[in-house]
């Protein structure tokens, strides 16, 4: 994937028998996806222009034109959904594009090198950091809040973490 695009959703499966899919958003504002059209699979080969039709358990209904039966949209599950980012809102200063994030080298306050982010993970309670190293026995979670990473340089690739004691133990 590209800097040029950005994960929005995914398509979970089939909504009934008549073509439409079950639609998840990433998105801060989820009924915004469909807004974000055109939206491309992550090798960019095909794109969707998704038309939600409802709101449902854990994402939406959506008609996507061309697809006519249960048994093509059984055959789009899993497909992640890309949207180009000049077409998704600015953010603020203090927030960030999980794919911004990943691939920043991690440093502590002292300047020494922790290691590279993996993943950005959120369970429900906040995001998290996956932090992965050559001196870390493990990867590493790392609750991304103001208080444990208080500098996110996207210019010079970096992020500045004060971790609590024996997290990286």
């Amino acid at each position: 994937m590209n800097d040029t695009r950005i994960c929005v959703g995914a398509i979970a499966g089939s909504f009934g028998v008549k073509g439409e899919v079950r639609l998840k958003s990433f998105c801060a504002e989820p009924e915004a996806i469909a807004d974000y059209a055109p939206l491309y699979t992550e090798d960019g080969k095909r794109s969707f222009a998704p038309v939600i039709t409802q709101a449902i358990k854990n994402g939406f209904a959506a008609r996507i034109p061309g697809i006519t039966t249960k048994e093509q949209a059984d055959a789009l599950r899993g497909v992640s959904l890309f949207a180009d980012r000049d077409r998704l809102p600015g953010l603020p200063d203090d927030e960030f594009y999980h794919a911004d994030l990943i691939g920043l080298d991690v440093y502590d306050s002292g300047g020494a090198r922790i290691g590279q982010v993996q993943a950005v993970l959120n369970h429900g309670a906040g995001d998290l950091l996956e932090v992965a190293g050559p001196g870390l026995k493990a990867s590493v979670l790392m609750p991304f809040t103001k208080a444990i990473v208080p500098t996110v340089d996207l210019t010079a690739r970096r992020i500045i973490v004060d971790p609590p004691e024996g997290l990286l133990e």
